[in-house]
């Protein structure tokens, strides 16, 4: 996985605070277990080298280093039940081929140990892991994963240690991961030969986005002198210069022990971890010098500029006004931990939130529609950049904007930051130092692995309550620490790019010639020898594909090894002038949970397509005695923010019947909870829309952001607008969210005169901003939940509406699925396809069977056709929601072949080519989602949002359990004819002449 830039740093990115499943034990607990440690202790091969204790964080973490090899080992005792594990390299490439990411997929494709085509992707069907992945950055590459079982955790590190240090790297791999030259039907030689490849096409769909290719520039163009210059994922244009040896040699000097930075989290035991490690992978090995140490940046004496084109976006508001511009300034050393976090604070005081100084003269200017792709603190390289500018602006206006940045840093040189937005920013640590999510480990992981890379201490960049205490010290002792800080490294800056992006018609014209040329001078070279070469790799491949393997091999659990039973939540309702309230009490460290859902159905036709705007714009107006801006603060210092959004949800026994509805939520520090509530009462009882300009900002801002989503969700909005044809409650999702609104909020970025709209969103207001339809639910801890009641109570008495119904169903009894194929023409380079089928609703028997059936055919039939031979990024079939039945293809070079793979799994499924055992890892497969960790703020929530009882859960849980393969063929067999009239395709992707033939395709250009 191509890893993006922008990881936060620990304090704002890492929203759990504590485990998803408290063990309560005694003096064995994980941290007490950790305590006991002490530096110097030898451990099966390992000294530790240091013991941290973090209250805040209720953790102790131990750092080891190998004797042998000297590779380190950051363990971090939490009681969790979802443990974690991930190995990490250093990997600084030279060039631009690909290779870190290349070998990131390939090492994945087999190894010594389990010599099996592509075990990584196996074993997600035999294991019930909470997430598996492996990614690649500018500067490191890793392998993690978490689980709550303790034999999957051993099975799992087995299969990925040697993967790493062992893998069988063969030619054919590296072929079908990274690049070839292919006949385009490889059974045929006389078709084209073209360049193919899973990671060549995955990064032609990432530079698709024009976002990523200004992103990518920027780090390229700002730190030259080393790794940071070259494109780390693949550029597209130099890929085929990458050699099957020059991979090779680049994991021998990069995958070594003594180049890896192991990490493990949660309750399972250390001394467990280090006897693997040591025993699987570490004994074989001596230690050596890598040399992989990235030099700091070497400093300018001048400010730099820099110009790049890029692709012309139709959907954008204003063709004439597609510049981006930005500044971005070269930081210090991510290792120095307090320095990163002060700057990431002043990042933030900088740029977050509407009262923040460059929100204020660049965002409300309205001389863009956002900021720039890259904005704010970055610490994923060696030294830390900060970044700031516009996108969507006339050519005319980037004078201007470079004239805003300059001023706002002199402005806030001059009069510094307001003290109740500092306060505000370090209440928004204290409360994420509560927050609670399930997957803590993970974002631990990634939160230190830049700083730990080049060789930081991980536990100073745990260590949060200490930062924030010498970051008070520090503007105690000095009030013009940030000003002088800002004047330092903005100000007196040398080491500074200005960076500008506008369109070029013919940019991706150009991008295919040169590409077009490569692959003709690739070709010319070949002799008639190597021509058939070409073709006889090709029916290698293709035979490698399709042989069968024995897996046995490969280590796996057993459905037998899935809990039976259930863990239930505990839930009950009262009643606050007719409107429910779902009672939840959790664990949840001092913070309060609220939810409220807000029935639309009887919002006329007309008003419904404009609810995505309202829910986008209702939480960042002004309400009440507050202005948009003392709004935002207030939220800031009170909450963890105010939020709305869609609800749309199936009935669980009657897909002609959902729901339709908005879902405000919001959560705070127990002891904020009445302040919370009031500004729900300011927005719900005095919401202000005439501040025009304000609304023409966040617009435009809704309208960019949907627009440059097309390129990395291309295939959600695929499948939203082919599920809209065969499902009611679809039709609703697309209109609202889909491409449809895709098109609606161009239209509307573009209006001069919102006055229409401001109308509308008023009557939708006073129609959602009431308790006639609403229903609410609230967790909290045991010693709040009386408080948290109370004031719930006190909020809706407050609000206007006479009390009907809570749960306000939609039915449409007379909806007929119907056929439908649409292709949205857009100037992507890949495609994303999606074709569904309409099915049956969660109480059904048969949805768990199509749940099992989906990842069967994802694994055995759809990875193999759409990914390995087809070369897309991603692909397969998904019935994880009721009602739908999706296929899909993600960074996809095919689009009409994707159709026929599709249609080909019918006859795949339906002959029971299979085993009983292949349908019983589907199942596991299918529990990995069933079982996933949830944080107490979300116990209860499939009731209140669903109205899916825990006995329902536990009926689906058991038929899922038993499910057969007969089963799984016979609904293969009643829903999924590749020829039923019900059935809809939809696409995104560049033109296609096949389909211009087709008078059965809709083409529907930007």
């Amino acid at each position: 996985m191509y890893w993006q830039r922008y990881i936060h740093r620990l304090w704002k990115s890492i929203k759990s605070r504590r485990p998803a499943k408290l063990l309560h034990r005694s003096c064995s607990g994980a941290v007490t277990r950790a305590e006991a440690f002490r530096p110097g202790e030898g451990l099966h091969g390992y000294t530790v080298q240091k013991v941290v204790p973090v209250p805040e964080l209720h953790l102790t973490a131990v750092h080891l280093e190998h004797d042998r090899t000297g590779a380190q080992h950051f363990h971090v005792a939490r009681e969790d039940s979802n443990n974690a594990f991930s190995v990490q390299f250093r990997t600084t490439p030279m060039d631009s081929t690909g290779v870190p990411h290349i070998l990131e997929h390939t090492v994945l494709c087999g190894s010594e140990k389990y010599p099996v085509r592509d075990p990584f992707f196996k074993m997600l069907n035999r294991s019930l892991a909470t997430f598996m992945n492996a990614m690649t950055a500018s500067d490191w590459t890793m392998y993690p994963f978490s689980t709550q079982n303790p034999r999957d955790f051993e099975n799992l590190l087995a299969v990925y240690l040697d993967a790493v240090f062992h893998p069988k790297l063969q030619n054919l791999d590296f072929c079908q991961e990274g690049w070839r030259l292919e006949h385009e039907n490889p059974m045929d030689e006389s078709t084209p030969i073209i360049f193919k490849g899973v990671v060549f096409n995955e990064m032609k769909g990432v530079f698709s986005n024009s976002q990523h290719w200004f992103a990518q520039n920027v780090q390229n163009k700002l730190l030259p002198s080393h790794t940071y210059s070259v494109v780390y994922g693949g550029d597209p244009q130099c890929i085929p210069d990458l050699t099957w040896e020059q991979l090779k040699a680049f994991h021998a000097s990069h995958y070594h022990p003594s180049n890896a930075r192991f990490f493990t989290y949660g309750d399972f035991p250390l001394q467990r971890h280090l006897e693997a490690v040591n025993r699987l992978a570490l004994g074989t090995f001596e230690k050596i010098f890598p040399n992989t140490e990235v030099p700091s940046e070497a400093r300018w004496t001048q400010q730099r500029e820099s110009h790049i084109t890029c692709r012309s976006d139709p959907m954008a508001a204003d063709q004439a006004k597609q510049t981006t511009v930005a500044v971005s300034y070269l930081l210090g050393d991510i290792t120095d931990t307090f320095e990163s976090f002060t700057l990431s604070l002043i990042s933030n005081l900088l740029v977050d939130g509407e009262t923040a100084p460059f929100y204020t003269t660049l965002r409300e200017a309205n001389i863009g529609s956002d900021y720039s792709p890259v904005v704010g603190y970055d610490g994923s390289t060696k030294n830390a950049s900060f970044s700031v500018g516009l996108q969507d602006v006339g050519q005319g206006d980037v004078e201007k904007v470079k004239e805003i940045i300059s001023s706002t840093i002199d402005s806030v040189i001059e009069t510094g930051f307001d003290a109740e937005r500092i306060e505000a920013l370090l209440h928004r640590i204290e409360l994420s130092l509560k927050h609670q999510s399930s997957n803590f480990g993970l974002k631990l992981t990634l939160a230190i692995s830049h700083c730990w890379n080049h060789d930081g201490d991980p536990c100073e960049a745990l260590t949060v309550n200490k930062h924030v205490n010498r970051f008070k010290k520090c503007l105690e002792d000095n009030p013009q620490f940030l000003q002088d800080k800002v004047r330092q490294c903005f100000k007196n800056n040398p080491h500074q790019l200005t960076l500008t992006m506008s369109p070029d018609e013919e940019f991706e014209e150009n991008r295919a010639q040169q590409e077009q040329k490569k692959l003709e001078a690739m070709v010319s070279q070949l002799t008639e020898e190597q021509k058939t070469e070409v073709h006889r790799r090709g029916l290698k491949l293709v035979d490698q594909q399709m042989s069968e393997e024995d897996l046995s091999c490969l280590p796996t659990l057993r459905v037998g090894d899935i809990e039976p039973q259930l863990k239930r939540t505990i839930t009950d309702t009262s009643y606050a002038g007719g409107v429910p309230i779902q009672h939840c009490i959790q664990p949840t460290n001092g913070v309060a949970y609220f939810r409220a859902v807000s029935n639309m159905s009887a919002l006329s036709a007309e008003l419904k397509p404009y609810v995505n705007l309202f829910c986008n714009i209702v939480t960042k107006m002004g309400a009440g005695i507050f202005d948009f801006k003392e709004l935002s603060l207030k939220t800031d210092l009170k909450t963890g923010g105010l939020s709305a959004g869609l609800h749309i949800a199936e009935h669980h026994s009657d897909l002609n019947t959902y729901e339709q509805g908005v879902l405000f939520s919001s959560f705070c520090l127990d002891k904020n909870v009445p302040a919370m509530f009031e500004l729900w009462t300011e927005i719900f009882n005095r919401l202000d829309l005439s501040d025009a300009n304000r609304l023409t900002t966040l617009v435009k801002m809704v309208a960019a952001d949907m627009a440059s989503s097309l390129a990395d969700r291309g295939h959600s909005y695929a499948m939203a607008h082919a599920s809209s044809h065969v499902l009611p409650s679809a039709t609703v999702v697309e209109q609202m969210s889909g491409m449809s609104q895709v098109s609606l909020m161009k239209k509307v970025a573009e209006m001069s005169d919102m006055t229409a709209v401001v109308k509308n969103l008023k009557l939708i207001g006073d129609h959602l901003l009431s308790k006639q339809h609403m229903r609410c639910a609230i967790n909290a801890s045991p010693d709040a939940m009386t408080t948290v009641a109370r004031n719930t109570e006190d909020f809706i008495a407050t609000l206007p509406g006479n009390v009907k119904t809570s749960m306000l169903l939609s039915q449409e009894p007379n909806f007929e699925p119907k056929q439908n194929r649409v292709h949205f023409e857009l100037p992507f380079t890949v495609n994303y396809v999606a074709k569904c089928f309409p099915t049956v609703p969660y109480s059904h028997q048969d949805f768990a069977r199509l749940r099992v059936l989906a990842r069967l055919m994802t694994a055995k039939y759809l990875h193999r056709e759409i990914r390995e031979k087809g070369g897309a990024y991603g692909g397969g079939a998904s019935a994880g929601s009721p009602g739908i039945f999706n296929f899909y293809s993600y960074r996809d070079p095919g689009s009409l072949s994707t159709l026929s793979v599709f249609n080909e799994a019918f006859p795949w499924a339906v002959s029971g080519n299979f085993t009983q055992e292949a349908v019983e890892e589907s199942i596991l497969s299918v529990f990995q989602q069933v079982d996933r960790p949830l944080p107490p703020s979300d116990k209860g929530l499939a009731l209140f949002l669903n109205g899916i009882t825990d006995d329902m859960k536990q009926e689906h849980r058991e038929q899922l359990r038993g499910i057969t393969k007969e089963q799984v063929t016979d609904v293969a067999m009643r829903y999924l004819k590749p020829a039923e009239e019900s059935s809809a395709v939809a696409f995104l992707g560049p033109k296609n002449p096949a389909i211009e033939k087709d008078s059965l395709w809709k083409i529907k250009k930007a």
